[in-house]
Protein backbone atom coordinates (compact mmCIF):
# COMPACT_ATOMS: atom_id res chain seq x y z
CA UNK A 1 0.00 0.00 0.00
CA UNK A 2 1.56 3.63 -0.83
CA UNK A 3 -0.70 5.27 1.80
CA UNK A 4 -0.47 3.88 5.54
CA UNK A 5 -1.99 5.86 8.61
CA UNK A 6 0.30 6.43 11.22
CA UNK A 7 -0.28 8.55 14.46
CA UNK A 8 1.36 11.53 13.26
CA UNK A 9 -0.99 11.19 10.38
CA UNK A 10 -0.07 9.20 6.64
CA UNK A 11 2.65 7.73 5.06
CA UNK A 12 3.44 7.90 1.10
CA UNK A 13 5.64 5.64 -0.63
CA UNK A 14 6.97 7.30 -3.45
CA UNK A 15 8.89 6.49 -7.05
CA UNK A 16 11.16 9.25 -7.90
CA UNK A 17 12.02 9.64 -11.83
CA UNK A 18 14.25 12.67 -11.45
CA UNK A 19 15.01 15.12 -14.18
CA UNK A 20 11.98 14.75 -15.85
CA UNK A 21 10.34 18.32 -17.91
CA UNK A 22 8.28 18.93 -15.20
CA UNK A 23 7.41 17.39 -11.57
CA UNK A 24 3.78 15.43 -11.87
CA UNK A 25 2.64 12.65 -10.69
CA UNK A 26 2.59 10.20 -13.59
CA UNK A 27 1.29 6.77 -12.35
CA UNK A 28 1.83 3.30 -9.79
CA UNK A 29 4.89 2.07 -9.84
CA UNK A 30 4.61 -2.00 -8.45
CA UNK A 31 1.70 -3.06 -7.28
CA UNK A 32 -0.45 -4.39 -3.98
CA UNK A 33 1.57 -4.06 -0.67
CA UNK A 34 5.24 -2.98 -2.73
CA UNK A 35 3.02 0.12 -5.20
CA UNK A 36 4.66 3.60 -4.13
CA UNK A 37 3.03 6.56 -6.32
CA UNK A 38 5.20 7.55 -9.10
CA UNK A 39 6.12 11.52 -9.55
CA UNK A 40 8.40 12.67 -12.03
CA UNK A 41 10.56 15.49 -10.69
CA UNK A 42 12.01 17.97 -12.75
CA UNK A 43 14.99 19.16 -10.22
CA UNK A 44 17.78 16.92 -10.93
CA UNK A 45 19.26 14.22 -7.98
CA UNK A 46 22.13 16.65 -7.09
CA UNK A 47 22.36 17.36 -3.47
CA UNK A 48 19.14 16.68 -2.41
CA UNK A 49 17.35 19.05 -4.73
CA UNK A 50 15.18 16.25 -6.32
CA UNK A 51 14.28 15.57 -2.37
CA UNK A 52 13.67 19.54 -1.67
CA UNK A 53 11.41 19.25 -5.08
CA UNK A 54 9.44 16.52 -3.76
CA UNK A 55 8.52 17.88 -0.10
CA UNK A 56 7.27 21.05 -2.23
CA UNK A 57 5.41 19.27 -4.72
CA UNK A 58 3.87 17.42 -1.65
CA UNK A 59 3.10 19.92 0.45
CA UNK A 60 1.15 21.71 -2.54
CA UNK A 61 -0.56 18.92 -3.45
CA UNK A 62 -2.30 17.90 -0.24
CA UNK A 63 -1.98 21.31 1.06
CA UNK A 64 0.42 21.40 3.38
CA UNK A 65 3.51 23.45 4.58
CA UNK A 66 6.49 22.15 3.35
CA UNK A 67 7.84 21.93 7.33
CA UNK A 68 4.84 18.91 7.58
CA UNK A 69 6.12 17.26 4.75
CA UNK A 70 8.91 14.41 5.89
CA UNK A 71 11.26 12.24 4.37
CA UNK A 72 11.16 9.23 6.37
CA UNK A 73 13.42 6.45 4.83
CA UNK A 74 15.29 6.05 0.70
CA UNK A 75 16.34 9.51 1.48
CA UNK A 76 19.37 8.49 -1.37
CA UNK A 77 17.07 6.24 -3.15
CA UNK A 78 14.56 6.68 -5.84
CA UNK A 79 12.42 4.76 -3.25
CA UNK A 80 11.06 6.98 -0.65
CA UNK A 81 8.47 7.07 2.22
CA UNK A 82 7.57 10.34 3.13
CA UNK A 83 5.89 11.43 6.09
CA UNK A 84 2.41 13.74 5.73
CA UNK A 85 1.96 15.29 9.24
CA UNK A 86 -1.69 16.16 9.90
CA UNK A 87 -3.31 14.42 6.88
CA UNK A 88 -6.23 11.89 7.75
CA UNK A 89 -6.12 8.88 5.49
CA UNK A 90 -9.05 9.65 4.07
CA UNK A 91 -8.35 12.80 2.41
CA UNK A 92 -5.22 11.88 1.50
CA UNK A 93 -6.72 8.80 -0.50
CA UNK A 94 -9.63 11.25 -1.82
CA UNK A 95 -6.99 13.88 -2.97
CA UNK A 96 -4.86 10.99 -4.99
CA UNK A 97 -7.85 9.92 -6.59
CA UNK A 98 -8.48 13.54 -7.61
CA UNK A 99 -4.86 13.93 -9.25
CA UNK A 100 -5.24 10.55 -11.03
CA UNK A 101 -7.99 11.64 -12.78
CA UNK A 102 -6.76 14.78 -13.85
Amino acid sequence: MMLRATADGVTLAVRAQPGAKRTAITGIHGEGQAAQLKIAVHAPSLEGRANEALIAFLAVTFGLPKSAVEIISGELSRSKVFLLRGVAIARATVILAQKAAT
